[in-house]
């Protein structure tokens, strides 16, 4: 089902019905349509919800300019998911330890390593690190020592079986502090210069860089380094969490284990592709790629079902699916109207963290996801789905 809004220069197609929408993103998405960069129309994923800066679920395809607060401040977050060799019967009857032990390997919320790891010390990409702006060069060691690490918010680690009974390891998180300060700069540069130029916008966030112009040149260097970054600090956590089941499993960290099937994929990024006969430029903010053959990973919350997914290519989703089941009400809403209690009655039979803490994240605070899954039956199809039984919130 597509609900279209012809309010702007471009339609706007949402993939869930329109009464489901809040009016907020409606208006976020209309002042988006009515950029003067934006081609065709505006793709809306059924997890849409207001967003800061541009609408979470947006897919925005713009000729001749970009618009930073569309990609969002968390370049080139996304998911990571591996299959295991192990079953629920390799598990142990206990999962706190395991718990215990990726927590110890992975700082969350604004911590670092102590010091940085192997692998980011090994990461080509950060030889491009001299390239960003001068003013975040004094970063550089906060963001080698970020590298391999969760972050907060809704960022999770999470262990799950699938309908098959076999183990995964599901990861989501971005490029971490550099990536927020990188998207803030030229947020605030795409604002100054509409300002210079005398540009009004409905809506001053949606401020765009223009193609050809020394800013959008430095912006996509900047903004293709950071998705970079996520997608290596999303491998070193992977390796850690590897490393951890080994140690529980075997009780040797070194020992490899196996790896079925592998998903990486960013949902906040920006890209060059091709649609409807024209090169654009692919914004998607809390949306995945879903061409044909496309692997994806949609999560659902930290007390429900997840799925791996492959894209069907559908052209008027600007081949895009949803990044998850989106909130249904804030952070703030979301501790107003639960307790503890129900934190602990929701997610029964999963290893977590059961605290005020991580009570905005409670599965009551999101969207259904299956309703989410059949609003967007014709963008991708299902080949697994998982249930968590552990989960690292950050």
């Amino acid at each position: 089902m597509i609900s279209v809004v012809n309010k702007a220069k471009v339609p706007v197609k949402i993939w869930a019905p329109i009464e489901q929408v809040e009016s907020g993103a409606i208006d976020q998405l209309v002042h988006t349509a009515n950029l003067p960069c934006v081609f065709r129309h505006v793709a809306v994923m059924p997890d849409v919800h207001l967003g800061k800066g541009a609408t979470v679920g947006s897919v925005v395809a713009t000729r001749g300019a970009v618009i930073p607060a569309a990609v969002g401040v968390d370049i080139g977050c996304g998911m990571m998911a591996v299959q295991t060799p192990f079953t629920s019967m390799d598990l142990p009857d206990s999962l706190k330890d395991l718990r215990t032990d990726i927590e110890w390997g992975i700082p969350v919320g604004f911590n670092q390593h102590s010091n940085a790891t192997k692998e980011a010390e090994e990461w080509t990409g950060f030889a491009g690190f001299g390239d960003l702006p001068k003013e975040l060069h004094e970063l550089g060691g906060k963001a080698i020592k970020q590298l391999g690490t969760l972050g907060g918010g809704n960022h999770f680690i999470e262990v799950c079986l699938d309908t098959q009974d076999h183990v995964w390891v599901m990861l989501h998180s971005g490029s971490r502090n550099i990536g927020k300060e990188i998207a803030e700069i030229y947020i605030k540069k795409a604002k100054d210069l509409m300002k210079w130029y005398m540009v009004d916008l409905e809506d001053p966030d949606l401020a765009y860089l223009v193609e050809n112009s020394q800013e959008f040149s430095d912006y996509w260097r900047d903004l293709q380094w950071a998705q970079s970054y996520a997608m290596k600090n999303r491998e070193i956590m992977m390796h850690s969490v590897m490393k951890s089941m080994a140690k529980i499993f075997f009780g040797d960290w070194k020992q490899p284990i196996a790896r079925l099937a592998e998903v990486n994929c960013h949902h906040n990024y920006a890209e060059r592709e091709h649609h409807f006969g024209s090169n654009v430029i692919i914004t998607r903010k809390g949306a995945v790629r879903a061409r044909v053959g496309d692997m994806g990973i949609i999560p659902g919350s930290m007390g429900t079902r997840s799925y791996i997914i492959r894209g069907l290519g559908n052209p008027e989703s600007f081949c895009s699916c949803s990044h998850g089941a989106g909130r249904r009400m804030s952070r703030g809403k979301a501790k107003a109207n639960f307790s503890v209690d129900d934190l602990v009655k929701q997610t029964a039979g999963v290893e977590c963290r059961k605290d005020s803490g991580v009570l905005d994240e409670i599965p009551g605070a999101y969207k259904d996801i299956d309703e989410v899954m059949a609003n967007q039956s014709d963008l991708v199809e299902v080949v697994a789905t998982l249930k968590q039984i552990l989960c690292v919130k950050g």
